[in-house]
């Protein structure tokens, strides 16, 4: 029995993410939040994952994320959603030690062998990050969801947030976005084999160069970029901190081939929905970029501040890990928040 994961859910991947817009008013409350000073982050900062101090001065990080499938093959979507999950550990310059899985499986309508081959995908991942599977939660669900929840540690001066961004910041992107467009490309039957399999490489590779990232003091901030697409995360460093940013497209890195698709107009719907959160804070938008740029990342690259002192030396710590990395843009201190593209 050939099983086509994709054509058993609504959406894909990180895709599936409430739009920024939405989302904020889910969050609102009237309700007093009680305060916990060991709590170094929690959901005000939208960032990537909670940390917590213990009195060593080590802090636990714990993030879970999960979603639908954004590839057909079973052992791949788990592979991917596994690299997803670890990867908010990994933007906190954090370390993971321990993951659970998570699974809402249609037992009437996919065999579970498949869902085997899911666990196998994820356990491949947790395996390159040397940590434990260790157990998790699974429930009779219309649609199939796999993620982790995932548990990690790092050193309080090496704890990175995305709201720590300083004026003259240099950006960078650790991986190539269109994944998004190349995954409803495959959904629709009209993706490139070539293509699907780079985005498959590109969407299990580890970000776990930030744990290195996190042990360097000139890296002022960093978060990953997923659901909301380059544009929304790095809208979100830019409000944390109370800059603007300046980006230009030629340099942000593209996945090969991405042209083709944003010529056909083959993009997630939640592109859309990306844009019409946050249009009034981004000028310079052309056709291309707005679906590149608003393009719902899975498994996505990390976005990284540099203070511009030692953007050299970043670029150069970069050739060893196989990243060899390029500016594509800057912050500066305008207020409120603004992201200006240039060509």
């Amino acid at each position: 029995m050939d099983i086509k994961l994709t054509q058993f859910s609504h959406g894909s991947g990180c895709g599936c993410k409430i739009a920024p817009a939405t989302l904020e008013k889910i969050l609102q409350t009237t309700n007093e939040k009680k305060l916990f000073s060991q709590l170094l982050v929690g959901n005000e900062s939208k960032d990537d994952a909670a940390v917590y101090e213990l009195n060593d001065g080590t802090c636990i990080i714990s993030t879970t994320d999960f979603f639908m499938p954004i590839v057909d093959d079973p052992f791949s979507f788990g592979a991917i959603a596994a690299t997803n999950a670890i990867s908010d550990v990994y933007a906190m310059g954090g370390k993971p030690i321990m993951a659970l899985a998570i699974l809402g499986w249609p037992v009437e309508k996919i065999p579970v062998e498949v869902a085997q081959q899911v666990l196998a995908g994820a356990q491949s991942v947790c395996d390159q990050a040397n940590i434990p599977l260790a157990g998790g939660h699974s429930i009779d669900s219309p649609e199939p969801i796999f993620g982790l929840a995932v548990t990690g540690t790092v050193l309080k001066p090496h704890l990175k947030k995305n709201n720590t961004a300083k004026t003259g910041d240099q950006l960078y992107l650790t991986k190539p976005l269109g994944v998004g467009m190349i995954s409803t490309a495959q959904k629709r039957g009209v993706a490139q084999s070539e293509d699907v399999a780079e985005a498959v490489r590109i969407m299990t590779t580890l970000n776990a160069v930030g744990e290195v990232f996190g042990t360097l003091p000139y890296v002022s901030a960093m978060t990953d970029v997923t659901g909301f697409g380059l544009l929304g995360h790095l809208l979100e460093v830019c409000e944390g901190s109370q800059l603007s940013a300046e980006i230009t497209y030629s340099k942000i890195p593209l996945i090969k081939n991405i042209s083709r698709y944003a010529s056909k107009m083959i993009y997630p719907d939640n592109t859309m929905r990306n844009w019409q959160s946050f249009e009034g804070k981004v000028t310079g938008i052309g056709s291309e970029s707005l679906l590149t740029l608003c393009d719902p990342q899975t498994s996505g690259g990390l976005l990284v501040c540099v203070d511009k002192n030692f953007a050299a030396e970043f670029e150069r710590k970069t050739i060893e890990p196989g990243l060899s990395l390029q500016s594509f843009g800057k912050l500066i201190d305008k207020a409120p928040a603004h992201i200006t593209i240039h060509d």
